[in-house]
């Protein structure tokens, strides 16, 4: 079976560390970055119906964001890029050490933050992707056997979005600041999957369609694709900068130009296999760019619409993009392309949770109801999905 991501030389049978070992999950560390990040999620969401049971006298919104991106979010990102940066470079994998210096500081992030110490928890953060970008960056400097794709350069700026964000809102002074503390929240919340989001995916959506990684045969060729993925990069963190100074609808629509056209020019779209988690991916990106392109007209309650972005487009994506590592990696890649009811399911449920969540920006007085909706959708679809491959997340290809 095909691995993800696709070794560039021949495959051998495995000889690598045994099953449940350290040294095998630092390898491969989705598989506990991934589960404890959709537990993450569970909790995040389980504050809304929470509160207004009265379980507890804050307003859990700040929380509830920070939970959501910082533990449920960078999750993703550390599991993917731990996994496949190394590969990407035919680098050195990831020790034991630093496999439990990073899960150590996920777990203090989404700890800290539910104990309402939230400079702890932005710091834990920090110190998080900065260790994550550091292992990369070394490994692509000096171990390095072949050059990464140049997608991996809007992964990296994601990484840097999240950072500078977080760093910012740690500092006192953003707070009496409207126009850094916005750019802050965007680069924090948007900044760090987005650019993620369109580099991964101008690598993995071509294998999730049927086809291959669309490496570049030549030189040329990969300048060409650098060179588009740097002007992406500046691009949407230039959008950023433009809505924080009040440009909201050229940034909004910028942001949405940049991710659609990179996407069609970098991915082709024609599917040589399809299932119903390929046709969860075309819907996640709908309801994703939907969000992106409402958001600016509908300033005035785009906390909520922005929820299509965040649980339709990212929160479905990350669950896609991880359901097709999991398949790779246990040796079932043709389960991924399988046509299952259940699947459809899943996808209905994450489509209806960020619809449910968006429509109080058109209602508002659903808030209370919907809020309560939309996190009981969300927890099942991410219960269900660990549920789906709890047996995925232990099993091991041996090619």
């Amino acid at each position: 079976m095909s691995q993800f991501p696709a070794c560039k030389h021949k495959k051998h049978r495995a000889t690598g560390p045994r099953r449940g070992g350290l040294r095998w999950l630092a390898s491969e560390p989705y598989r506990i970055f991934f589960f404890s990040g959709a537990v993450w999620s569970i909790i995040g969401v389980a504050l809304w119906p929470l509160y207004y049971a009265q379980q507890f006298g804050f307003y859990p919104g700040l929380i509830h964001a920070r939970i959501m991106i910082e533990a449920f979010g960078a999750a993703f990102v550390v599991g993917f890029l731990g996994t496949a940066g190394p590969r990407m470079a035919t680098a050195p994998k990831l020790t034991p050490p630093e496999l439990l210096w990073l899960f150590v500081l996920h777990q203090a992030c989404g700890i800290a933050h539910l104990s309402l110490r939230m400079a702890w928890g932005d710091a834990c953060f920090i110190a998080l992707l900065g260790s994550l970008l550091l292992c990369l960056v070394v490994r692509v400097a000096k171990f390095r056997k072949e050059a990464p794709p140049p997608q991996l350069l809007l992964a990296l700026t994601g990484l840097l979005c999240g950072i500078t964000g977080a760093s910012l809102l740690l500092a006192p002074a953003t707070l009496l600041d409207p126009q850094r503390l916005r750019l802050a929240n965007l680069l924090l919340y948007q900044g760090l999957l987005l650019p993620p989001v369109l580099g991964i995916g101008a690598f993995v959506f071509p294998r999730m369609l049927g086809g291959d990684f669309g490496d570049p045969k030549t030189a040329a060729q990969s300048r060409a694709k650098l060179q588009r993925a740097a002007s992406a990069a500046v691009l949407v963190v230039m959008s950023f900068f433009m809505e924080a100074h009040g440009w909201v609808l050229p940034g909004y629509a910028l942001r949405a130009g940049i991710a659609a056209g990179y996407l069609l020019i970098e991915v082709r779209w024609k599917t040589s296999q399809s299932g119903s988690l390929t046709t969860g991916l075309f819907w996640a990106l709908a309801v994703g760019w939907l969000g992106l392109a409402l958001a600016g007209p509908f300033y005035t309650q785009h906390v909520s619409v922005e929820h299509l972005l965040y649980i339709g487009g990212f929160g479905m994506l990350m669950l896609i993009v991880g359901s097709r590592v999991l398949f790779g990696h246990s040796g079932d890649l043709d389960g991924f392309f399988a046509t299952s009811k259940w699947v459809r399911f899943l996808v209905f449920l994450g489509v209806l949770a960020a619809i449910t969540r968006a429509t109080p920006a058109w209602a508002p007085s659903t808030t209370v109801s919907h809020h309560i909706y939309a996190a009981v959708t969300w927890a099942l679809l991410a219960l269900f999905w660990l549920l789906w491959h709890r047996r995925r997340f232990v099993k091991r290809d041996e090619e």
